[in-house]
């Protein structure tokens, strides 16, 4: 009795995408590593500076950046689906607002934690 069925795989190796990655240029992943470098030393130079309550700000938006370069190129994120840079991009942003408000609010009330954090504390 002959069947209609072929003894073919259903999936050849060549239709599940696998293999090597994306060819991303050298001049490319040079570009980006000397970014990331940059903004290592702009994240170093801006903690010299007194920036006040936009300190961590400041240090958050240059965290995100790098990861999102990291993320982009490194991981190859850039060419795969547009909607999971999409969702990446969110969780950073949600990430980077949660902490900075968090660390926000604990400024707000640190002289009540920690006595000695207040200057215009009296003594005793």
């Amino acid at each position: 009795m002959a069947t209609s069925e072929s003894t073919a795989p259903a999936h050849s190796d060549a239709s599940h995408g696998e293999g090597l990655g994306h060819a991303v240029p050298l001049r490319i992943l040079v570009g980006v590593f000397a970014a990331l470098v940059v903004l290592t030393v702009v994240t170093v130079a801006a903690s010299q500076f007194p920036t006040g309550s936009f300190e961590i700000w400041i240090s958050l938006g240059i965290a995100l950046v790098k990861s999102t370069l990291v993320a982009a190129y490194f991981m190859h994120l850039r060419y795969d689906n547009p909607l999971y840079a999409l969702v990446f991009g969110f969780g950073l942003l949600f990430v980077a607002l949660f902490i900075g408000l968090a660390l926000m609010d604990t400024g707000e009330y640190q002289h009540q934690l920690v006595p000695m954090a207040d200057p215009t504390a009296p003594p005793g």
